[in-house]
């Protein structure tokens, strides 16, 4: 019955091993930096590209847009945790892990990369439970990619998120220049990485490109942690089991956005000119919604789901100091960004997609 009704109707992150010290290179900056000619991707060839944390919400998807773009060999997917075999057989996958300073600089020379999309992160409910693991990938990590991007002159691509911000930020919109003070270990992170890639662009060169996702909604990958998970988690509830436990408030509005809005923002922005480019780190926009309004729009199509409340207040402190909505209208005006996907665009898109998804896992 689902089926009929979706068709008449009609996302890091990766996980870690056990830690090690490195040095990370950030702490003094190689003198080839400075003094050696770097190759930047030359704009008539297909760019060679590495994807970090490659396995979390957004990087099989990434890989999958940018293979059919630029061809299916010029993209390489990394994590340090075996792929399924669907994604191991769908492209060139490498062991990778951004701890480890010297196999990404092999990875980057030996196979002569150009692009790099730095996905690796632990996400906002997580590195609140774990912090150290937290510093080490989102900052230890980060040092070790910028400086490998700038010394073999790559064009570096570091998402933000909206967890950049915090308390004492304008929320409704949030605007892209303003105060932002983030409470949690991960939002620290993101703004060092706005502020070091930023530096490193206007100190070395480096085509350092950032975007700050709103919470992103996708059906291909469980959810990694993410204080925006819950609208996720609500469409495979609402399939497999018809009962849902939501773990923020019914009013707790946040910006999001469907992946394909998402993917497709973060390929026209790393084509885009950077002579078109006013900033390095942009706001980017297309939804802004609360657990209520969710709810409301799948029981459209799905009036029998139950929804219940129990609230996590550790995600619930988070998500009290987030921005409500994106003010992104430098984006729109730079590159041409536009989003595709509304509320019910969006809920059509993933129960028909989790739907078809599992009838044809059951079927094999």
């Amino acid at each position: 019955m689902l089926v009929l009704r979706l068709l008449s109707g009609a996302v890091m992150h990766a996980g870690y091993r056990p830690l090690y010290r490195v040095q990370p290179s950030f702490l003094a900056v190689r003198r080839a930096i400075s003094s050696s000619p770097r190759r930047p991707c030359a704009e008539t060839e297909h760019p060679k590209i590495l994807i970090t944390g490659g396995l979390g919400q957004l990087g099989v998807g990434l890989a999958k847009l940018l293979r059919r773009r630029f061809g299916k060999n010029n993209v390489i997917l990394s994590d340090i945790r075996k792929p399924p075999d669907h994604v191991f057989h769908n492209g060139p996958f490498i062991f990778s892990d951004v701890l480890d300073y010297k196999n990404l600089r092999e990875i980057v020379v030996n196979n002569n990369i150009s692009w790099l999309i730095h996905y690796s992160a632990v996400l906002s409910a997580v590195g609140e439970n774990n912090v150290a693991l937290a510093k080490e990938v989102n900052i230890t990590g980060l040092h070790n990619i910028v400086d490998i991007a700038t010394e073999h002159g790559l064009r570096l691509f570091v998402p933000s998120t909206i967890g950049a911000f915090g308390p004492s930020s304008p929320r409704d919109p949030t605007p892209e220049l303003c105060v932002q003070r983030p409470r949690t270990i991960y939002g620290v992170a993101k703004v060092h990485a706005e502020l070091l890639g930023e530096y490193y662009h206007h100190r070395y060169q480096l085509d350092f490109r950032c975007l700050r996702y709103p919470g992103i909604i996708s059906a291909d990958s469980q959810p990694g942690g993410g204080t925006t998970d819950y609208a996720v988690q609500i469409f495979h509830a609402a399939v497999t089991s018809g009962h849902f436990e939501c773990n923020l408030r019914s009013d707790t509005r946040l910006p999001m956005m469907y992946i394909d809005d998402c993917l497709r923002a973060t390929l026209d922005f790393m084509e885009a000119p950077a002579d078109v480019l006013k900033s390095r780190t942009y706001n980017i926009n297309a939804l802004s919604f609360t657990p209520h309004d969710l709810i409301v729009e799948i029981h459209k199509m799905l009036p029998e789901l139950k929804v219940t409340y129990d609230i996590d207040p550790v995600r619930q402190a988070i998500a009290d100091g987030w921005p409500m909505a994106f003010e992104d209208s430098a984006a729109r005006r730079d590159w041409g960004w536009k989003h595709e996907y509304d509320l019910p665009g969006l809920v059509q898109a993933m129960l028909t997609h989790i739907t078809v998804g599992n009838q044809r896992a059951q079927a094999c």
